[in-house]
Protein backbone atom coordinates (compact mmCIF):
# COMPACT_ATOMS: atom_id res chain seq x y z
CA UNK A 1 0.00 0.00 0.00
CA UNK A 2 1.41 3.69 -0.95
CA UNK A 3 2.35 5.64 1.59
CA UNK A 4 0.42 9.29 1.76
CA UNK A 5 2.51 12.25 1.50
CA UNK A 6 1.07 15.44 1.54
CA UNK A 7 2.49 17.98 -1.48
CA UNK A 8 2.42 21.02 0.26
CA UNK A 9 6.11 20.44 1.50
CA UNK A 10 7.53 21.76 -2.29
CA UNK A 11 5.63 25.07 -1.89
CA UNK A 12 6.18 26.18 1.67
CA UNK A 13 8.09 29.42 1.68
CA UNK A 14 11.46 29.27 3.34
CA UNK A 15 14.20 31.90 4.39
CA UNK A 16 17.39 31.91 2.81
CA UNK A 17 19.84 34.52 4.29
CA UNK A 18 17.80 37.69 4.68
CA UNK A 19 15.58 36.42 1.49
CA UNK A 20 12.86 34.45 1.38
CA UNK A 21 12.21 31.83 -1.80
CA UNK A 22 8.49 31.56 -2.37
CA UNK A 23 8.68 27.18 -2.50
CA UNK A 24 11.57 24.82 -2.33
CA UNK A 25 12.43 24.17 -6.27
CA UNK A 26 15.33 25.68 -7.84
CA UNK A 27 16.14 25.67 -11.55
CA UNK A 28 19.81 24.04 -11.58
CA UNK A 29 22.68 25.36 -13.13
CA UNK A 30 22.75 24.38 -16.99
CA UNK A 31 25.03 25.25 -19.57
CA UNK A 32 23.76 25.66 -22.71
CA UNK A 33 26.71 27.18 -25.00
CA UNK A 34 24.38 30.02 -26.69
CA UNK A 35 26.45 32.99 -25.11
CA UNK A 36 27.39 35.67 -27.81
CA UNK A 37 32.00 35.50 -28.72
CA UNK A 38 32.57 37.30 -25.92
CA UNK A 39 30.37 35.26 -23.14
CA UNK A 40 27.63 37.98 -23.19
CA UNK A 41 23.79 36.33 -23.13
CA UNK A 42 22.33 36.47 -26.58
CA UNK A 43 18.31 35.87 -27.42
CA UNK A 44 18.50 32.18 -26.96
CA UNK A 45 20.08 33.40 -23.76
CA UNK A 46 17.01 35.68 -22.77
CA UNK A 47 14.26 33.33 -23.99
CA UNK A 48 15.68 30.18 -21.67
CA UNK A 49 15.88 32.34 -18.79
CA UNK A 50 12.70 34.74 -19.47
CA UNK A 51 10.41 30.89 -19.20
CA UNK A 52 12.78 30.17 -16.31
CA UNK A 53 11.20 32.94 -14.06
CA UNK A 54 7.73 32.43 -15.77
CA UNK A 55 8.10 28.59 -14.72
CA UNK A 56 7.41 29.75 -10.79
CA UNK A 57 10.69 28.13 -9.23
CA UNK A 58 11.76 30.00 -6.45
CA UNK A 59 15.67 30.16 -7.54
CA UNK A 60 16.87 29.89 -10.78
CA UNK A 61 20.96 29.53 -10.67
CA UNK A 62 22.37 30.86 -13.63
CA UNK A 63 24.52 28.59 -15.43
CA UNK A 64 28.21 27.71 -14.81
CA UNK A 65 29.53 31.45 -15.75
CA UNK A 66 33.08 31.81 -15.91
CA UNK A 67 35.71 34.29 -14.39
CA UNK A 68 37.82 33.69 -17.44
CA UNK A 69 37.88 33.55 -20.99
CA UNK A 70 41.46 31.93 -20.77
CA UNK A 71 40.78 28.68 -19.50
CA UNK A 72 36.96 27.56 -20.13
CA UNK A 73 35.46 24.48 -21.18
CA UNK A 74 32.30 25.76 -23.58
CA UNK A 75 33.39 28.02 -26.50
CA UNK A 76 30.25 29.97 -26.09
CA UNK A 77 30.44 30.01 -22.43
CA UNK A 78 29.05 33.17 -20.29
CA UNK A 79 31.37 34.91 -18.61
CA UNK A 80 31.79 37.42 -16.25
CA UNK A 81 34.35 39.74 -16.27
CA UNK A 82 34.27 43.68 -16.47
CA UNK A 83 33.72 43.64 -20.38
CA UNK A 84 30.64 41.81 -19.42
CA UNK A 85 29.43 43.86 -16.71
CA UNK A 86 27.01 46.02 -18.77
CA UNK A 87 25.13 43.46 -20.61
CA UNK A 88 25.12 41.35 -17.84
CA UNK A 89 23.19 44.36 -15.98
CA UNK A 90 20.62 44.80 -18.80
CA UNK A 91 20.01 41.26 -18.67
CA UNK A 92 19.48 40.70 -14.78
CA UNK A 93 16.79 43.55 -15.31
CA UNK A 94 15.17 42.42 -17.95
CA UNK A 95 14.69 38.85 -16.42
CA UNK A 96 14.02 39.78 -13.22
CA UNK A 97 11.27 41.80 -14.37
CA UNK A 98 9.57 38.94 -15.83
CA UNK A 99 9.19 37.51 -11.97
CA UNK A 100 10.62 39.48 -9.29
CA UNK A 101 9.88 37.11 -6.43
CA UNK A 102 12.08 34.90 -8.09
CA UNK A 103 15.53 34.32 -6.56
CA UNK A 104 18.66 34.82 -9.24
CA UNK A 105 21.92 33.61 -8.23
CA UNK A 106 24.79 33.15 -10.66
CA UNK A 107 27.17 29.96 -10.70
CA UNK A 108 30.98 31.31 -10.35
CA UNK A 109 33.18 28.99 -12.26
CA UNK A 110 36.85 27.93 -13.67
CA UNK A 111 37.44 25.01 -15.50
CA UNK A 112 40.80 24.28 -14.66
CA UNK A 113 41.81 21.09 -16.37
CA UNK A 114 38.48 20.25 -17.89
CA UNK A 115 39.39 23.74 -20.23
CA UNK A 116 39.02 23.21 -23.99
CA UNK A 117 42.38 23.07 -25.88
CA UNK A 118 41.21 23.97 -29.10
CA UNK A 119 39.85 27.56 -28.14
CA UNK A 120 41.36 27.83 -24.22
CA UNK A 121 44.61 26.86 -22.31
CA UNK A 122 44.23 23.57 -20.33
CA UNK A 123 45.48 24.19 -16.79
CA UNK A 124 45.67 21.95 -13.83
CA UNK A 125 46.46 20.88 -10.44
CA UNK A 126 47.86 17.72 -10.48
CA UNK A 127 47.95 16.16 -13.90
CA UNK A 128 44.95 13.69 -13.97
CA UNK A 129 45.21 10.63 -16.22
CA UNK A 130 43.03 11.35 -19.62
CA UNK A 131 43.24 15.44 -18.43
CA UNK A 132 45.94 17.24 -17.23
CA UNK A 133 47.32 20.20 -18.49
CA UNK A 134 49.86 23.05 -17.78
CA UNK A 135 50.29 23.03 -14.02
CA UNK A 136 49.37 26.30 -11.83
CA UNK A 137 51.76 28.06 -9.68
CA UNK A 138 50.70 29.55 -6.35
CA UNK A 139 50.44 32.80 -8.38
CA UNK A 140 48.08 31.20 -10.95
CA UNK A 141 45.62 30.52 -8.43
CA UNK A 142 45.96 33.06 -6.67
CA UNK A 143 45.22 35.51 -9.97
CA UNK A 144 42.27 33.49 -10.06
CA UNK A 145 41.25 33.85 -6.73
CA UNK A 146 41.28 37.31 -7.55
CA UNK A 147 39.15 36.21 -10.46
CA UNK A 148 36.44 34.81 -8.86
CA UNK A 149 36.02 38.00 -6.14
CA UNK A 150 35.71 40.17 -9.40
CA UNK A 151 32.72 38.18 -10.41
CA UNK A 152 31.10 38.13 -6.92
CA UNK A 153 31.06 42.12 -7.21
CA UNK A 154 30.15 42.30 -10.91
CA UNK A 155 27.25 39.76 -10.20
CA UNK A 156 26.34 42.31 -6.74
CA UNK A 157 26.94 45.32 -9.24
CA UNK A 158 24.54 44.17 -11.69
CA UNK A 159 21.20 42.82 -9.47
CA UNK A 160 22.44 39.63 -9.01
CA UNK A 161 20.60 38.15 -5.48
CA UNK A 162 23.97 35.71 -4.62
CA UNK A 163 26.33 33.91 -6.13
CA UNK A 164 27.10 29.65 -6.01
CA UNK A 165 31.10 29.61 -5.95
CA UNK A 166 31.20 26.22 -7.76
CA UNK A 167 33.43 23.49 -5.77
CA UNK A 168 31.92 20.67 -7.69
CA UNK A 169 31.98 18.40 -10.66
CA UNK A 170 35.56 18.26 -11.66
CA UNK A 171 36.08 22.04 -12.17
CA UNK A 172 39.04 23.69 -10.18
CA UNK A 173 37.16 24.22 -7.16
CA UNK A 174 36.59 20.77 -6.73
CA UNK A 175 40.11 19.56 -8.32
CA UNK A 176 41.59 21.91 -5.46
CA UNK A 177 39.52 20.07 -3.46
CA UNK A 178 40.55 16.34 -4.10
CA UNK A 179 42.72 14.16 -2.43
CA UNK A 180 44.28 13.62 -5.33
CA UNK A 181 45.97 16.69 -4.99
CA UNK A 182 48.53 15.57 -2.70
CA UNK A 183 51.28 18.12 -4.19
CA UNK A 184 53.67 20.23 -2.23
CA UNK A 185 52.35 23.74 -2.56
CA UNK A 186 50.46 26.20 -0.50
CA UNK A 187 46.89 24.67 -2.40
CA UNK A 188 47.76 21.40 -2.17
CA UNK A 189 48.37 18.24 -0.13
CA UNK A 190 46.91 18.85 3.94
CA UNK A 191 43.31 19.41 3.89
CA UNK A 192 43.96 23.18 5.07
CA UNK A 193 45.97 24.04 1.97
CA UNK A 194 43.17 22.23 -0.05
CA UNK A 195 40.61 24.53 1.17
CA UNK A 196 42.41 27.76 1.11
CA UNK A 197 40.90 28.66 -2.63
CA UNK A 198 37.40 28.31 -1.05
CA UNK A 199 37.81 29.60 1.94
CA UNK A 200 39.85 33.03 0.40
CA UNK A 201 37.39 33.09 -2.06
CA UNK A 202 34.89 33.12 0.55
CA UNK A 203 36.29 35.74 3.35
CA UNK A 204 37.40 38.51 0.43
CA UNK A 205 33.43 38.17 -0.49
CA UNK A 206 32.24 39.07 3.30
CA UNK A 207 34.96 41.72 3.14
CA UNK A 208 34.53 43.31 0.13
CA UNK A 209 31.26 43.09 -0.71
CA UNK A 210 30.30 42.94 2.69
CA UNK A 211 26.42 42.67 1.97
CA UNK A 212 24.41 40.89 4.13
CA UNK A 213 21.98 40.71 1.50
CA UNK A 214 24.03 39.42 -1.07
CA UNK A 215 23.97 35.58 -0.65
CA UNK A 216 26.88 33.20 -1.07
CA UNK A 217 26.66 29.58 -1.55
CA UNK A 218 28.23 26.63 -3.03
CA UNK A 219 27.31 23.22 -4.73
CA UNK A 220 29.72 20.64 -3.87
CA UNK A 221 30.40 16.62 -4.78
CA UNK A 222 30.39 15.14 -1.85
CA UNK A 223 31.67 11.71 -3.82
CA UNK A 224 33.01 11.91 -6.96
CA UNK A 225 33.28 8.06 -7.44
CA UNK A 226 37.05 7.46 -8.52
CA UNK A 227 40.09 7.22 -6.74
CA UNK A 228 41.39 10.37 -4.84
CA UNK A 229 38.40 12.54 -6.14
CA UNK A 230 36.52 14.51 -3.59
CA UNK A 231 34.84 12.78 -0.88
CA UNK A 232 37.49 9.71 -1.23
CA UNK A 233 39.89 8.29 1.72
CA UNK A 234 43.06 9.25 0.56
CA UNK A 235 45.02 10.28 -3.34
CA UNK A 236 44.95 6.57 -4.32
CA UNK A 237 41.36 5.36 -3.59
CA UNK A 238 37.96 5.72 -4.59
CA UNK A 239 36.79 4.64 -1.06
CA UNK A 240 33.80 6.81 0.17
CA UNK A 241 34.62 9.23 3.21
CA UNK A 242 32.73 11.85 4.23
CA UNK A 243 34.74 13.50 6.38
CA UNK A 244 36.37 15.66 4.68
CA UNK A 245 33.25 17.05 2.40
CA UNK A 246 31.50 17.37 5.90
CA UNK A 247 34.37 19.90 6.82
CA UNK A 248 33.92 21.50 4.27
CA UNK A 249 29.98 22.54 4.61
CA UNK A 250 30.84 23.45 8.15
CA UNK A 251 34.11 25.73 6.58
CA UNK A 252 32.01 27.38 4.46
CA UNK A 253 29.18 28.22 6.81
CA UNK A 254 31.92 29.72 9.73
CA UNK A 255 32.79 31.92 6.10
CA UNK A 256 29.02 33.09 5.83
CA UNK A 257 27.70 30.59 3.51
CA UNK A 258 24.09 30.76 3.60
CA UNK A 259 22.92 27.62 1.62
CA UNK A 260 24.96 24.68 -0.12
CA UNK A 261 23.67 22.69 -2.96
CA UNK A 262 24.41 19.16 -2.77
CA UNK A 263 25.79 17.11 -5.62
CA UNK A 264 27.82 13.81 -6.56
CA UNK A 265 30.43 13.17 -9.04
CA UNK A 266 32.39 14.11 -11.97
CA UNK A 267 30.77 14.53 -15.29
CA UNK A 268 33.87 14.06 -17.43
CA UNK A 269 34.50 10.50 -15.13
CA UNK A 270 31.56 9.48 -13.32
CA UNK A 271 28.81 10.94 -15.59
CA UNK A 272 26.10 8.54 -13.99
CA UNK A 273 26.83 9.13 -10.38
CA UNK A 274 26.27 12.88 -11.53
CA UNK A 275 23.16 12.41 -13.17
CA UNK A 276 21.40 8.90 -12.69
CA UNK A 277 21.21 7.00 -15.66
CA UNK A 278 17.58 6.05 -16.80
CA UNK A 279 18.63 2.37 -17.31
CA UNK A 280 20.15 2.29 -13.77
CA UNK A 281 18.90 5.25 -11.64
CA UNK A 282 19.18 3.76 -7.89
CA UNK A 283 22.20 6.60 -7.60
CA UNK A 284 19.34 8.93 -7.11
CA UNK A 285 19.74 6.84 -3.60
CA UNK A 286 22.99 7.60 -3.07
CA UNK A 287 22.27 11.41 -3.60
CA UNK A 288 19.72 11.35 -0.93
CA UNK A 289 22.11 9.50 1.47
CA UNK A 290 24.67 12.61 0.58
CA UNK A 291 21.82 14.90 1.08
CA UNK A 292 20.73 13.41 4.65
CA UNK A 293 24.61 13.60 5.73
CA UNK A 294 25.10 17.29 4.87
CA UNK A 295 21.72 18.43 6.49
CA UNK A 296 22.69 16.47 9.61
CA UNK A 297 26.05 18.70 10.20
CA UNK A 298 25.01 22.22 8.94
CA UNK A 299 23.62 24.78 10.75
CA UNK A 300 19.37 25.13 10.89
CA UNK A 301 20.02 28.30 8.79
CA UNK A 302 21.82 27.23 6.07
CA UNK A 303 19.39 26.45 3.41
CA UNK A 304 20.61 22.52 1.91
CA UNK A 305 19.43 22.28 -1.80
CA UNK A 306 19.19 18.48 -3.20
CA UNK A 307 19.98 17.65 -6.84
CA UNK A 308 19.52 14.16 -9.03
CA UNK A 309 16.06 14.07 -8.91
CA UNK A 310 15.18 14.61 -12.97
CA UNK A 311 15.45 11.16 -13.22
CA UNK A 312 12.70 9.96 -10.87
CA UNK A 313 10.28 12.11 -13.58
CA UNK A 314 6.46 10.95 -12.57
CA UNK A 315 7.24 7.71 -11.08
CA UNK A 316 8.07 6.10 -14.64
CA UNK A 317 11.20 4.88 -14.18
CA UNK A 318 13.20 1.89 -13.70
CA UNK A 319 13.51 2.43 -9.74
CA UNK A 320 12.86 -1.22 -8.41
CA UNK A 321 11.00 -2.67 -5.38
CA UNK A 322 8.75 0.71 -5.02
CA UNK A 323 5.02 1.24 -6.08
CA UNK A 324 5.43 4.06 -9.06
CA UNK A 325 3.52 6.07 -7.04
CA UNK A 326 6.40 6.13 -4.24
CA UNK A 327 8.97 6.55 -7.10
CA UNK A 328 8.13 10.24 -8.40
CA UNK A 329 10.19 13.37 -8.50
CA UNK A 330 6.90 15.29 -6.28
CA UNK A 331 6.59 12.14 -4.04
CA UNK A 332 10.53 11.89 -3.19
CA UNK A 333 10.59 16.05 -3.25
CA UNK A 334 7.95 16.04 -0.48
CA UNK A 335 9.28 13.03 1.36
CA UNK A 336 12.82 14.62 1.68
CA UNK A 337 11.67 17.92 2.46
CA UNK A 338 9.36 16.32 5.18
CA UNK A 339 11.82 14.05 6.86
CA UNK A 340 14.53 16.72 6.98
CA UNK A 341 16.84 15.47 4.38
CA UNK A 342 17.09 18.11 2.12
CA UNK A 343 15.39 21.85 2.53
CA UNK A 344 14.88 22.06 -1.36
CA UNK A 345 15.74 20.15 -4.81
CA UNK A 346 17.29 21.53 -7.58
CA UNK A 347 16.14 20.65 -10.76
CA UNK A 348 18.73 20.32 -13.77
CA UNK A 349 17.98 17.95 -16.93
CA UNK A 350 13.93 18.40 -15.82
CA UNK A 351 14.07 22.31 -16.13
CA UNK A 352 15.06 21.86 -19.72
CA UNK A 353 12.14 19.74 -20.33
CA UNK A 354 9.80 21.81 -18.70
CA UNK A 355 11.23 25.09 -17.11
CA UNK A 356 6.86 25.61 -16.46
CA UNK A 357 6.79 22.42 -14.46
CA UNK A 358 6.62 24.20 -10.67
CA UNK A 359 3.66 26.06 -11.66
CA UNK A 360 2.30 23.05 -13.26
CA UNK A 361 2.73 21.28 -10.11
CA UNK A 362 1.28 23.68 -7.91
CA UNK A 363 -1.87 23.85 -10.11
CA UNK A 364 -2.16 19.92 -9.86
CA UNK A 365 -1.51 19.81 -13.30
CA UNK A 366 1.19 16.99 -12.84
CA UNK A 367 -0.05 15.28 -16.08
CA UNK A 368 0.87 18.27 -17.99
CA UNK A 369 4.24 18.16 -17.10
CA UNK A 370 6.64 17.38 -20.45
CA UNK A 371 9.00 15.05 -17.50
CA UNK A 372 12.14 14.44 -18.95
CA UNK A 373 12.74 11.15 -20.44
CA UNK A 374 16.76 10.94 -19.69
CA UNK A 375 17.43 10.30 -22.75
CA UNK A 376 20.35 12.72 -22.45
CA UNK A 377 20.76 14.06 -25.96
CA UNK A 378 20.84 17.58 -23.91
CA UNK A 379 24.49 15.96 -22.75
CA UNK A 380 25.07 15.28 -26.34
CA UNK A 381 24.81 18.22 -27.37
CA UNK A 382 26.67 20.01 -24.55
CA UNK A 383 29.45 17.57 -25.45
CA UNK A 384 29.51 18.55 -29.06
CA UNK A 385 29.82 22.58 -28.20
CA UNK A 386 26.36 23.30 -29.48
CA UNK A 387 23.45 25.34 -28.47
CA UNK A 388 21.72 23.40 -25.93
CA UNK A 389 18.24 22.53 -25.19
CA UNK A 390 15.82 19.52 -25.23
CA UNK A 391 15.54 17.46 -27.66
CA UNK A 392 12.86 15.01 -26.82
CA UNK A 393 10.20 18.48 -26.58
CA UNK A 394 11.73 21.42 -28.55
CA UNK A 395 11.82 20.25 -32.30
CA UNK A 396 14.58 23.30 -33.19
CA UNK A 397 16.88 20.66 -30.66
CA UNK A 398 15.94 17.88 -31.89
CA UNK A 399 16.03 19.10 -35.13
CA UNK A 400 19.90 20.54 -34.58
CA UNK A 401 20.89 17.34 -33.17
CA UNK A 402 19.77 14.86 -35.99
CA UNK A 403 21.10 17.53 -38.18
CA UNK A 404 24.73 17.19 -36.78
CA UNK A 405 24.53 13.50 -36.66
CA UNK A 406 23.03 13.03 -40.85
CA UNK A 407 26.48 15.34 -41.57
CA UNK A 408 28.72 13.93 -39.53
CA UNK A 409 27.93 10.02 -40.95
CA UNK A 410 28.11 11.80 -44.26
CA UNK A 411 31.32 12.93 -43.46
CA UNK A 412 32.11 9.43 -42.16
CA UNK A 413 31.25 7.58 -44.99
CA UNK A 414 32.80 10.12 -47.74
CA UNK A 415 36.65 9.11 -45.52
CA UNK A 416 35.30 5.72 -46.17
Amino acid sequence: MATQINDSFLFKPIEIGTKVSQNRIMINAMECCDSDLEGNPTEKTYRRYRRYFEGGAGIVLLEAITVTYDNRGRQFQLSIMPRNEKALAKFVSEIKSVNPKTIFLFQLTHSGELSHPAFSKRVCVKPLPGFGGELLTEEDVEKIIDQFVTGAKIAHSVGADGVDVKLCHGYLGSQLLRPYNDRKWKFGGSWENRTRFAYEIYERIQKEINDPNFLVGSKISVWEGFPGGCGSAGPDTPILDLTEPLDLVKGLEQRGANFIIVSAGCPSITLALSQPDKKIPDDVYLHFTFQKAVKKVAEPKTVIIGSAYSVLRDGNNNLQAVNREEASLKYWANKNIKDGVTDMIAIGRQSLADCYMPNKLKEGKDNEVNWCTACDQCIELLIRQKNVGCCTYDKEYGDALRKIRKEEGLLKAKRT
